[in-house]
């Protein structure tokens, strides 16, 4: 399995480089991601409603694509249409998904208002529905927006960093681990592997940095380990999610991986720390 996954890891980081690098000469910023990212919502959104009902839940699934639909889309929003959109001022681009996000809300409550029949359970689907445009759609966003703000390379120090830390913990922790990090809530999970994918990290960010030529080498091993540990606390927030309802993989259409929120766990809450890192200047 850890060769098989590690053989899976490569072809999709090499799937990713390529639509990076076309991505990174197109006339219109992020066009070439644009596809990958719907595509990544829909499954996702799937994934995420599957897990509540798994755990006795039952909420609308329209609106919780369609609102991850909008907000991923809505980032290109100040770029294709400019004139609709007001223009592609960076406030603008951060705005338009926290608006879609509200829509989002809002056709939860009009879809939970049509199906409504008597009381009981529909609070706690309103929150499931919520919870799955959160947790999917507008962590997305984050990392979409890395990329349409501050450029490839700003994308690519998120997904080499946290992906690099995800490989480093799990190669390390299956060759040498030995003392459970977390083990009620992932028993998989290792002190020695969670120290090896911080090592992994900040090789990872040091690598991505010195390509770029940008910061210094403590910015690149601080930048490193926040966002190894963001990642980590991202894979263990789905774990939560999956242990709850009693479920071990979103889905089973990765071998090795599981589904599209396994792939994605770490990144998603990742993405805002390495966006307010940009935002800062931090890097």
């Amino acid at each position: 399995m850890l060769r098989w996954r590690l053989l899976l890891g490569t072809v999709l980081v090499a799937a990713m480089t390529g639509l990076c690098w076309l991505d990174h000469g197109a006339s219109t910023p992020g066009i070439w991601l644009l596809p990958v990212a719907l595509a990544f919502s829909v499954l996702a959104s799937a994934e995420i409603i599957h897990l509540f009902r798994a755990g006795g839940l039952q909420p609308l699934a329209w609106p919780v694509y369609l609102g991850n639909l909008l907000m991923v889309g809505s980032c290109w929003l100040p770029y294709v249409s400019p004139g609709l959109a007001g223009g592609d001022h960076p406030r603008l681009v951060s705005a338009w998904p926290w608006a879609a996000l509200a829509v989002g809300v809002l056709l939860v409550m009009i879809g939970e208002m049509r199906r409504y029949e008597k009381p009981g359970g529909v609070t706690a689907n309103i929150a499931a529905a919520i919870l799955g445009l959160v947790y999917v759609g507008l962590m997305l966003t984050f990392v979409i927006q890395i990329r349409l703000l501050w450029g490839i390379g700003a994308l690519a120090s998120l997904i080499v960093v946290v992906k690099a830390c995800d490989t480093g913990a799990y190669t390390v922790g299956r060759l040498i681990g030995r003392h459970k990090l977390a083990p009620v809530l992932s028993p998989g999970k290792t002190i020695e592997g969670a120290l090896g994918g911080l090592a992994f990290a900040c090789l990872g960010s040091c690598a991505t940095f010195a390509y770029l030529e940008r910061g210094t080498l403590l910015d690149w091993i601080v930048f490193g380990l926040i966002l190894g540990l963001a990642g980590m606390l991202g894979d263990l927030a789905a774990s939560l999610i999956k242990r709850d309802v009693g479920v071990k993989d979103s889905s089973r259409w990765l071998p090795g991986f599981g589904g599209v929120l396994d792939l994605l766990d770490s990144l998603l809450l990742a993405a805002p720390v390495a966006w307010l890192c940009w935002a800062l200047g931090l890097v």
